[in-house]
């Protein structure tokens, strides 16, 4: 194998408990414009950074043009302060705005209206009961309104990230499992250990994740729970116990295991534990993903070769090579309709990710590092989520469009960030 990343890696970087940065980088042309005016609160921070993180989101998915905020000439709160003819002539097509009351200290209730300048008409009104403190989630769920209800797509910025960091304490690497808001903010450490942690897998319902740890000497998949911070040892045979995928329904794992003396990939249930081998070859198989049915594994493996990316029914267990163009392509992560795979494509030592196209049977490039690893869908399958380094070696996270338009940088301040997942949309 010519890449660490196709088979169990250590993760060799130095970072912090620390919350990722976001820089956007590229533009989308057709991206549309939209005023999101600051909540209407005389005085109140609040109100302008609840505003701050919808234009942010909005922003951050390439698929809209939030006004600078040197643009936005009038403030209304209610429908009787609306006036369209202002935001025709600022070239807005959308406009966000509201208002926050205080019923105490503690409490408020936030008033929202997403109005169509060119229809002149009110598309969606919403009254939150909020804590202070569920500020910052109350706007990411706006946020997610708004895109949704302009593009019919569910928005995902009241998703989560998970991530692996490590840290060089002085005394050896220390190696956290952090999981943080889809924009970086308010990272929360699951995991801590002295060995190496990989391979982080969400459950459909977002409450559980499985991983890969290295803290007995030996791999081992692990299953943590979020809320209660319990874990379960699902899998420690001897030899390699890595790659866990939780199936759709969440009931099961497909997991790579070398107890046979050879990686090959089996499905283990998760109340049981009982285990069913799915590949049975003299080469490496490794990396499974589910299709969107639960009923087909998607792998990699070497066994033409190379390592391409490979499919095979869970009943007739009949594997079939899906990928022929390039040296190298690894790591698949199917979008939620299942038409397209996100893989690791190399070429001459270069490793992008591509995006292949399984009705068509074509593929394209939407990174352009030399190191690009570790893709992850967007659960509205409109964004892909991957590690990479920068021009100085930092190790960091970029989420790509689907269209290779917009990318946004989530960078450590002073450290490095690998093996993403992204969590599913959460209920």
């Amino acid at each position: 194998m010519k890449r660490s990343l196709f088979l169990l890696i250590l993760i060799c970087s130095q970072t912090s408990w620390a919350q990722l940065n976001i820089t956007i980088q590229g533009e989308n042309v057709s991206a549309l414009p939209i005023a999101v005016v600051d909540f209407v609160n005389p005085g109140d921070p609040l109100a302008t950074n609840m505003a701050e993180v919808i234009r942010n989101d909005l922003a951050r998915s390439g698929q809209f043009k939030p006004l600078d905020n040197s643009l936005i000439v009038d403030q209304p709160g209610s429908d009787a302060d609306l006036n369209f003819g202002t935001w025709r002539l600022l070239g807005s097509e959308y406009i966000s705005y509201g208002d926050i009351t205080y019923l105490d200290a503690g409490r408020m209730e936030v008033r929202f209206r997403l109005a169509s300048v060119a229809d002149q008409k009110q598309l969606l009104a919403l009254t939150l009961p909020l804590n202070r403190s569920q500020a910052r989630a109350g706007a990411h769920y706006i946020a997610d309104r708004i895109y949704e209800e302009i593009l019919g797509v569910p928005g995902v910025f009241s998703t989560k990230l998970a991530y692996v960091t490590a840290t060089d304490s002085g005394n050896g690497i220390k190696y956290q499992l952090i999981v943080a808001d889809s924009d970086g903010y308010g990272p929360q450490s699951l995991v801590t250990s002295n060995e190496p942690l990989l391979s982080p897998s969400w459950s459909p319902d977002g409450k559980k994740l499985a991983y890969v740890s290295f803290e007995q000497g030996n791999s081992a998949i692990y299953i943590q729970d979020l809320s209660t911070g319990s874990r379960t040892l699902m899998s420690n045979f001897e030899g390699i116990n890595g790659a866990p995928k939780f199936s759709p329904n969440g009931q099961r794992l497909a997991i790579t295991l070398s107890k046979s003396g050879n990686p090959e990939i089996y499905v283990l249930n998760v109340f049981d534990k009982q285990l069913t081998q799915i590949t049975n070859h003299w080469a490496i198989d490794t990396e499974p993903e589910w299709s969107p049915d639960g009923q087909t594994l998607f792998f990699t493996s070497d066994r033409g070769g190379k390592p391409q990316i490979y499919q095979t029914d869970l009943i007739n267990k009949q594997a079939k090579r899906i990928t022929f163009e390039g040296d190298y392509n690894a790591r698949p992560s199917l979008s939620p309709d299942g038409k397209y795979i996100a893989m690791v494509h190399g070429n001459n030592n270069r490793y992008q990710i591509a995006l292949y196209h399984r009705p068509s049977n074509t593929m394209q490039m939407i990174s352009h590092g030399s190191l690009d690893e570790t893709p992850s869908f967007a659960p509205n399958g409109a964004m892909v989520l991957f590690a990479t380094k920068n021009s100085a070696g930092q190790g960091l996270l970029k989420a790509v469009s689907t269209d290779g338009q917009t990318s946004n940088d989530l960078v450590l301040s002073n450290g490095h960030v690998r093996e993403p997942n992204w969590s599913p949309i959460l209920r």
